[in-house]
Order: C-alpha cells, then structure tokens, then sequence
C-alpha cells in the first residue's frame, strides 16, 4: 500500500471515530443515555432480630432498634436488619428458640433468661457478687471469656456476642424497708437469674417477668417488689407509683451485659466482612448503652426523688451479709450444675479475683479518695 493511500483511509476511520464519539455526545445531550458498564448489584441478606424488649422501650429496647438500624447502615443495605420486639414475631422468652431453631437469624437478650436451658448462661449477663461491667469487658475480649460463650452457645447451634451493658444495677423497688435478711421472706420479687437464686434462699419468692409485665403486676399486688436496671431505665418504667423506696447497688447484678444471638449455620454463611461488620457494630453499642446509662442515670435519680418522692436507700451490712452466704450456696449449687459450668465459674472467678484485685488497688482506690476530698456522695 503507498503511504498515501494509508493516511487517506486512516483519516476516514479517524472521521468515523470521531463521528461516533460526535453521536455519543448528542446522545448524552440528547436522552441522556447511560453507556458505561452495568452497576454490580450487591446481593442482599436478611436478618430478623427478634427481642425481649417492648418497641420504643427506654434505654434497653431503643438500644436495640439502633444496633439494628446500625447493622443496615454499615452495610449500606446489604445486610437488611429487620427488627421485631417483644410479641411482634415471638414472646419476649420465646427467642431463644426462635433462633435456636433457624425461624429467625438473631435475637437482643440478657443470656441469664436462659438458665433454664443451662446455668453456664448466667455469667454472660452477670451473677451475684460478680464483676462489673468493665471488668467483664475485660474478661469476654481478653480473658478467654468469649470463647467459652461461643462453646457454651455453639451446643444450642448459636453464636453471640456483646452488645450492650448497663453497669451496677439497682438492689430494686420495695414497699416496705429491708433492714436484715429476715425482712425478705415471703416477699414476692420480680427477679431473673441466679440473684432470683440468692433471693430464694432468704425466704424470698423470685419470679421471672419480661419488661414489658412488671409494672402491672407491681400495681397489682401480684408482686411486692422488683428490681430492673437502674434511674434512668426505672424511671420509664413508673414503679415509684407502687413502690417508694428504692435500693441502689444491688447484689443481683454487679455489671449486666446483653447478648446478641446468631443462628450458628446462618453466622457461618456470612463472608468474613460481614461478620466483622457486625462484631464491630455490637461493640460500638455495647460501649454506647453502658455510657449512655451512666450519663443519664444521675439525672433520672434526681428526678425520682425530686419529682416522685422516691426514698433512696442502701443495704445495710446486715443485709449484705445475708446475701452473700446465701450466694455462697447457690454458687456450689451451680457448679455442679455440669462440668460445663463448673468449667466457666473456674475461669470466671479466678479472672474477678485477679482483675479485681487491680480494680481494688487502682480503680475503687482513686475514686474512693476522690469522692472524700471532693466530698461527693
């Protein structure tokens, strides 16, 4: 081919070139037509979080509608977070089961409502005289604690995790005074796990109500007192119309944290990304919930009293006393349980013991002096 001719047909195709180029501009100008590649749809995946808490519930039940709502948002809607209350998919005590089973992919629960199914349950949510908050904390994620909870719960085809924490909670709602440990028999007391345990041991008569029955049943007569988290949750709840005074610090539930359960078979079809997501979203609520009670529950206090006429007590040594030899006999009870649960009382008392003696030297130390020189009470 001479040179010339080359360039002549290599200009035609240049023209050709740019007249298409000229056509895809008009048409850009024109019907505006999309000619990139085709967006990749994200494939989507449902979750049904079914809760033991009633819908817009103060404190604990709007904690679990924002990690759900958060679980979407992370995702960017491909984990698709669908949230059920107390009674809109299953009974507040029926989502163990509900989960359990593969009917729905989670639940939002303090593990202790399952002791029934085994007692090991009760120290993921918390247990008499045993940690706080933080120093369960540092127990599920660096003292080998959520690996037993996964062993635990993998038995009951579950996985979970941490996602919520209320700190110290109340000894309870009274209708009468509690001065020694012979004041608690006969009483009727709304109060779940192994506290509900200790209690019955001084004579008292636990019963296990959802949060969404206490406060009818208080009103009625059909209890005569309850404990449920701390002011700002309490305060909601309106016990102080049948009930005035009120204990702080109980025994119950020194540092009460809050699950998250999976359906062990869907947790394991989850990519590793979205596993993370959703770890990462329950810590980030499981530290929100815990700060939140602690801003909030001063105030809340201090609306009880001033508002409501509630009396504020605290156990005297008598009571304290009563409780913790109670305690001790629950706690040999529970141990031989299984070998499961003696296996998790062994790594969770030497862990108190070794962190608490820390918190002791440190922690409780400084705040004590704080609060003397500062005068704070």
């Amino acid at each position: 081919m001479k040179r010339r001719d080359f360039f002549k047909k290599a200009g035609v195709a240049t023209a050709a070139g740019l007249g298409g180029l000229a056509l895809l501009s008009s048409c850009d100008q024109g019907e505006k037509k999309d000619v990139s590649a085709p967006a990749v749809q994200k494939s989507k995946k449902t979750i049904n979080v079914v809760s033991t808490w009633p819908r817009d519930f103060p404190g604990l039940g709007l904690s679990a509608q924002r990690l759900a709502a958060r679980i979407t948002e992370l995702s960017e809607g491909s984990l698709e977070v669908k949230y059920f209350a107390a009674g809109e998919k299953v009974g507040a005590f029926d989502v163990f089961d509900e989960v359990s089973s593969g009917n729905s992919q989670a639940y939002i629960a303090a593990e202790y409502y399952w002791k029934g199914k085994h007692a090991a349950f009760n120290y993921f949510t918390s247990v008499p005289f045993g940690m706080t908050t933080v120093e369960w904390n540092a127990w599920i994620k660096f003292g080998g604690g959520q690996k037993l909870w996964d062993e635990l719960s993998g038995e009951f085809g579950l996985k979970a995790l941490p996602c919520g924490g209320t700190g110290t909670q109340a000894g309870g709602w009274f209708n009468k005074e509690i001065n020694s440990g012979e004041d608690l028999k006969g009483l009727k007391m709304r109060i779940p796990g192994l506290g509900g345990t200790v209690m019955s041991k001084l004579g008292a008569s636990p019963v296990s109500l959802p949060g969404g029955q206490i406060y009818e049943n208080l009103v009625s007569g059909s209890i005569d007192a309850t404990e449920w988290v701390g002011p700002y949750n309490d305060y909601f709840m309106k016990f102080y119309e049948a009930a005035k005074f009120y204990y702080t610090g109980g025994m119950h539930e020194p540092g009460s944290c809050l699950g998250m359960g999976f359906n062990a078979s869907f947790w394991g079809g989850l990519t590793k990304n979205e596993q993370a997501l959703i770890t990462a979203a329950c810590m980030e609520e499981h530290a929100a919930q815990y700060e939140e009670t602690c801003a909030k529950n001063g105030e809340y206090l201090a609306k009880l009293v001033k508002d409501h006429g509630t009396q504020v007590k605290s156990f005297n040594d008598d009571v304290w006393d009563a409780f913790g030899e109670a305690a001790k006999e629950v706690f040999e009870e529970t141990r031989a349980h299984s070998a499961m649960t003696k296996k998790v009382d062994d790594a969770y008392q030497s862990f108190m013991r070794e962190c608490g003696t820390m918190m002791a030297n440190f922690e409780v130390n400084y705040t004590n002096q704080r609060n003397r020189v500062l005068n704070i009470s």
